[in-house]
């Protein structure tokens, strides 16, 4: 069975309802910056930066009907390849409040932990240039983050410690 609209078929015959986002508010949860080599007092020119980005994910439903609050966490570490000193640290809880409707319940989980960083992504991109170009550093421009591949990868994260965790017979 299929519908003019394209939507899923699989309603019992009845239209699926379309699904409506709206971003609420954006707000900057918790920033730290610190530069490690203006505390250390290094000088030199030979630094050839290697940055490792952590993302992890949180959301939660609101009290207020159909709202959920979204936090995406960035952790970014930047060494010398050369000698493994650390040259900066990010970190980085960013948050946005959503207004979500026409989402089935068993498909809110990854819609809000795949498409609402996806519309956080780019105010979290600029904050971290910024900070890093105003701590004294080249402006860093994460790449984009593939926030499908990570929901999926934690997926399989905890099925595998699932699996970990159930006795051998």
């Amino acid at each position: 069975m299929t519908e003019a609209n394209g939507a899923e078929a699989n309603s019992g015959g009845q239209s699926a309802e379309p699904v409506k986002m709206q971003v609420l508010g954006q707000f900057v949860r918790d920033l730290s910056f610190e530069n490690a080599v203006a505390q250390r007092g290094l000088q030199g020119n030979d630094v050839q930066p290697d940055t490792q980005v952590a993302v992890s994910l949180d959301a939660r439903k609101r009290t207020a009907e159909h709202q959920h609050e979204v936090i995406t966490k960035f952790r970014i570490t930047s060494k010398n390849k050369a000698t493994d000193e650390t040259l900066f640290i990010v970190e980085l809880d960013y948050g946005g409040i959503f207004h979500v409707e026409g989402v089935p319940e068993e498909q809110m989980h990854p819609f809000l932990l795949i498409e609402c960083p996806r519309m956080l992504f780019p105010f979290v991109r600029r904050i971290i240039s910024d900070v890093t170009r105003d701590g004294g550093f080249p402006p860093l421009n994460i790449d984009t983050v593939d926030f499908l591949a990570l929901y999926r990868a934690e997926l399989a994260r905890r099925a595998e410690e699932q699996k970990a965790a159930q006795p051998v017979s």
